[in-house]
C-alpha cells in the first residue's frame, strides 16, 4: 500500500482478530492479543460468546471495516462455525474493496 495514502486513512483499529472462541480464546489468541497490545497495537478482539441462531452484530461487522488488517486464526472448528465464516466473508469483502478501490474511504493496496 502506498504509505502516503495509508497515513491519510483514519483506522479505528490496527488489527481485527478473527478466531473460534471455544478453540483458541484462552490460549493462543489471548497470548497474541496481549503481545500485540504490549507493542502498541490497537486490536479488536470480540470476547462475546455468540449463541446459536443469533446474528453477528453490526458493531462487529463495523469493527472489521474499521480495521487496517485482519488476523485470522484458523483452528479445528473455525470452518464449521457460521459466525466465523460470516466474519471471514466480511473480511474478504473488505479486502476486495481495498484492491478494487471501489470504496473511496479505503486506500488501495
Amino acid at each position: 500500500m502506498d504509505p502516503q495514502k495509508e497515513s491519510n486513512q483514519k483506522w479505528k483499529y490496527d488489527a481485527f482478530l478473527s478466531f473460534r472462541g471455544e478453540d483458541t480464546r484462552n490460549n493462543f489468541v489471548s497470548h497474541l492479543y496481549k503481545c500485540l497490545e504490549e507493542r502498541g497495537f490497537n486490536v479488536f478482539k470480540d470476547d462475546e460468546k455468540l449463541e446459536r441462531g443469533r446474528p453477528i452484530s453490526a458493531e462487529l461487522l463495523k469493527a472489521i471495516e474499521e480495521s487496517r488488517i485482519a488476523i485470522i486464526v484458523f483452528s479445528e472448528n473455525y470452518a464449521p462455525s457460521k459466525w466465523c465464516l460470516e466474519k471471514l466473508t466480511k473480511i474478504m469483502d473488505c479486502v476486495e474493496k481495498k484492491r478494487s478501490g471501489s470504496d473511496p474511504n479505503i486506500p488501495q493496496c
